[in-house]
Parts: structure tokens; sequence; C-alpha cells
């Protein structure tokens, strides 16, 4: 749409839309992608080593089976004595599991058929000088499978600690006694997390004892775990970081600058807002810094007008107040009836004169308002036309012009979509126009068209027709041309300027022309104004 200094906008192309799978616009999309990418690689990492630690478990679970069915397997052949009721030699298994390699991050134990323990690995010299000892243990006192004899409080915390881990031994004892394998973790006495597989030790379906094996080197795994999630949890902060640094850098900067920039505007009473480097970018916020320096050139055009229309008003009105001065100071000089009764006519005309300019000053100044708070209704222009030709044909005198209105053949309803009452005021304009310029007895003929989606509206006038040079400046405020005769004064050179005002705000045109002479090179014969309006879509 043409700006009020005739100059069109450029519409901005449209931008190609990456991202288009996420939701909000583009510049909360790329704060979502930001924030969200620190965190897919701190969960990848996370998901990646927890994969990694199972399969670890899983594989020390499986390797501690295969070492207790072969060890389990050579007590049964080795160490089993008595038939038809075998029974396993308690001494000589507990020879044969010292006499077998075992790694020191490993715990060997022997349980016999009671539960009670007949052997553990760390009860051999060599294999314990790596690691603090445990308390001291009696060998085979009881079902309590490791009696403490160190006299510690039961009470405290490392006496429940230990509490907790012989019950879940024994559970794990009792298990595999009724000849179930178990492998699991479970807790050791100093609170460690172990790797445990106890296997029945079975000659044919008898259970003769318990092997149980203990990998003590799980909290060094998972401390392994941590440590190599720590590079992914130092790049998710340094791309958080960087993404908020950026963020700060795209956004809050930029925003402070539109601000200061507005703030500008308002305590330096600028006419407009600019800030280049922000509207030259291609997110919302360059929407917006363009749309802010759109809206304050805006405002200073409509300034701008305001202050021409105030001065062209004080022009305007000077002139009819001159001419009631001169002839107010003139009346109490005259007395001659018939100069006084010039004097007089004089007066009242200069008074309908103002009375007409303050009547269609008001009109012009409301219009903006009018045009910007009532909302747009779909129009039937032959309706509006008709009614309004009806009233012109109704009230038409002897001597006055006559208002005709025509419509093709086969033309439907034209529907455009705007304000009917500013519409309206349009056609009265340019009918009244028209009519100030026709002869007595002459025509105005008005005609509704339709052509490549617009609604085309014509007034015809039979006058004298247009000067070529004031085809455009008939719509500026306050001008007026009239063929000599014309009473001086009639017409307050708003009409056309309100029409062309209303026409625009409704995403129209109208233009003046000249309508074609009888003959080359003769003179016109007459006006033509067009009214274009884009039909509303149905």
């Amino acid at each position: 749409m043409a700006s009020d200094t005739g100059i069109a906008s450029p519409e901005r192309p449209p931008r190609r839309e990456r991202w288009r799978w996420l939701p909000g616009s583009r510049l909360g999309r790329l704060i979502i992608v930001l924030n969200l990418f620190g965190l897919a690689i701190l969960i990848s990492g996370a998901l990646v080593l927890n994969e990694l630690r199972r399969g670890l478990v899983n594989a020390r679970i499986d390797s501690l089976t295969t070492q207790g069915e072969l060890i389990a397997t050579i007590i049964d052949q080795a160490a089993t004595v008595g038939e038809p009721e075998p029974m396993m030699d308690g001494a000589y298994a507990s020879e044969i599991l010292q006499m077998l390699s075992n790694p020191r991050s490993q715990r060997a134990r022997l349980f016999d058929a009671e539960g009670r323990l007949i052997a553990d690995s760390y009860w051999v010299s060599d294999r314990v000088e790596w690691r603090t000892l445990p308390p001291a243990r009696a060998r085979g006192d009881g079902p309590g499978l490791e009696l403490n004899l160190s006299g510690g409080d039961e009470d405290s915390p490392e006496g429940i600690a230990t509490a907790k881990a012989q019950a879940a031994l024994r559970a794990e004892v009792n298990t595999a006694l009724r000849g179930v394998h178990w492998a699991g973790l479970r807790l050791g006495a100093d609170g460690e997390r172990v790797v445990s597989v106890s296997i029945p030790i079975q000659h044919v379906k008898a259970v003769l004892g318990v092997l149980t094996l203990e990998a003590r080197d799980v909290d060094e795994i998972i401390a392994a775990e941590r440590a190599a999630l720590l590079p992914f949890i130092l790049i998710a902060i340094a791309v958080s970081l960087v993404s908020s640094l950026l963020l700060n850098h795209l956004i809050a900067h930029p925003v402070r600058r539109l601000a200061r920039a507005a703030d500008r505007v308002r305590l330096a009473r600028a006419r407009a807002i600019s800030v280049p480097d922000i509207s030259r970018r291609d997110d919302e916020l360059g929407d917006l810094s363009r749309s802010l320096e759109d809206m304050t050139h805006a405002l200073s055009e409509r300034i701008d007008a305001i202050e021409r229309f105030a001065a062209d008003v004080a022009h305007e009105i000077r002139n009819p107040l001159t001419s009631l001065r001169s002839a107010v100071e003139t009346l109490g000089l005259v007395e001659e009836p018939a100069a006084r009764e010039r004097l007089m006519a004089v007066l009242q005309n200069d008074v309908q004169r103002m009375d007409r300019l303050v009547t269609d000053i008001s009109n012009a100044s409301r219009l903006d308002a009018e045009l910007s708070r009532e909302a747009p209704t779909p129009v039937d222009l032959r309706r509006l036309i008709a009614d309004v030709v009806s009233l012109y044909q109704a009230t038409v005198r002897p001597g006055d012009p006559r208002v005709t209105f025509t419509v093709p053949e086969g033309l439907e309803a034209v529907v455009v979509s705007g304000q009917e009452d500013a519409l309206g005021q349009v056609l009265r304009n340019l009918i009244d126009n028209a009519r100030s310029f026709s002869a007595p007895e002459g025509l105005v003929r008005v005609s509704l068209g339709r052509q490549r989606g617009q609604a085309v509206i014509t007034v015809d006038d039979d006058g004298p027709g247009i000067p070529p040079e004031n085809l455009e400046t008939i719509f500026e405020r306050f001008y007026t041309s009239r063929p000599k005769g014309t009473a001086f004064g009639g017409n307050s050179g708003l009409g056309l300027s309100i029409v062309r005002q209303i026409i625009l705000a409704h995403e129209g045109a109208v233009r003046a022309e000249n309508r074609p002479a009888d003959e080359p090179g003769g003179v016109p014969s007459g006006a033509r104004f067009t009214v274009t309006l884009p039909e509303a879509r149905r």
C-alpha cells in the first residue's frame, strides 16, 4: 500500500525456513537447538557409559561363572569321598582351592553342605599382602559363615554394614545350597559393591557344598566410568556457556540497543529510529528493528502531514476571516442601501464558507481515526451505488445535473471488504464534484465493472475537463480550480483529498483523466474519475 508521500513500501521477499519441524519461530528454534545440544551430549555420554558398565558387570559375571564351574567340577571329582552317601573332604577341598590360581582382585570361599565356611582365599598369606586384612575369623565355627572375633560394636556403622553383608552372603549361599546358581551384585562388609557368583558343588544330585567367587573391582570400574563421563560433562558445560553467550550476543545486546535507540527518539525528539546492523539480520530481531524503523518513519510522515494540514487550515481560514473583517469594517462606513446589501451578501457568503471549511476540516481530521477503529465488512458495491444514486435522483431539482447508474448485463454482485459509510462518502464526493462542473441539465454517469479481480467504479461528467498539469494536484488538500463564473468559495478543496485517503486505506487506487474529445484535437468531452478496489475473497 502506498504511503502518504506516494512512495510504495517494497514487500520483503519470503525467507527460506530451516528446522521447520521444530515449533516456534526462527530465533526460538535456535534457542531450543542450542540448549538441547549440550544436554544431548551429556545424556548420550551417560547412556554409552551405562551400557559399558552393564557390559563389564555381565562380562565379570560370565568370567566368574566359568571359573567357578571349573573349580567346582575339580573339587567334585577330587575331594568327594564315600558311597553311596558322598561327602566332601573339607581339608582336601581347601588345599585344592589354595592351589588353584586366583587373581588378587577376586576372593574365593568354600562352604560345606551345612553352610559353614571351610576355605577362604584370604587365608592364604601371599594373597593378602596388597590390602588390609579382614577381621579375624575362625574356620568352621558354626553356621554363622564368618564369626567376627574383633569385638567391634554391632551398633556402629561398621558393625551394621558387616551384619548386612553377612546376611546377604548367607542368603546367597542358602540359594546355592538348594542347587540354584546365583550371580549378581551385592555389598561387601566394607561397603564396596562386589560381583558375586555362588555355584553349588554337586555329586549327581547331592549338594556337597557351595563355591563363592567375588570380584571387588566394581567400585573401581564405576570410578573409571565417572572419570570417563567427566569430559562429556565439561563439553556440555562449555556448550551451555557458549550458547548462553551467543544468545546474549544475539538477543539481549540487540534488544538493549533497540531500547536505547527508542529512548533517544523519545528524549531527543527525533523523528526516526535507526539500527542498521540489526536491521540486516534475518531473524525476529531484524524484523523487529525494521518494523520499528517503519513505524517511526510512518509516525514522522504522519506528524509532517498533520503539521502541513494545520498550516493549510490556518491559511484557508485566514482568507474568509480577512474578507469578513474588511466587510465588517466597511459596513459602518457605507450608507447606501444597495452597497450595504452587497456587503451583507459578502458577509453571509463568508460565514457559509467558514462553516463549510470547518465541517470539511472536522470530517477530514476524524477520518483517520474512523478508518482505523472500525473493522472492515463485506460491502456490495452494486447495492451501495444504487442506493446513493437513488438519493440524488429523488432530490433532483429543475436545472440540476442528473445522475445515472449503469451496470453491464450479466454482472453479478461485486463485493469488496471495507467500511460502507466511508465508501458511500467516496461516491458522494465524486458525484458532487462531477455535478459542480456539469452544465445545467447535464448528465453525470456512474458505472460499475470488474477487471482482473478488481472492482472498477467510474464517474463521468460533461464538464470542461481537467488541465493535464492538474490531473494529480486536484487530489491535494484545499486545491480548487474552477472555471470562470463559478461562485468563489463554493468548495473547500477537501472532497477529492478525502476520496484518495479513503481509497488508499482500502488498498485501492483512484485516478483522474479527461474523456476523449468528440473530434481529434478538440476540447475534452469531460472528466472521468476511476476507482479500483480489490474484491473480497469468497
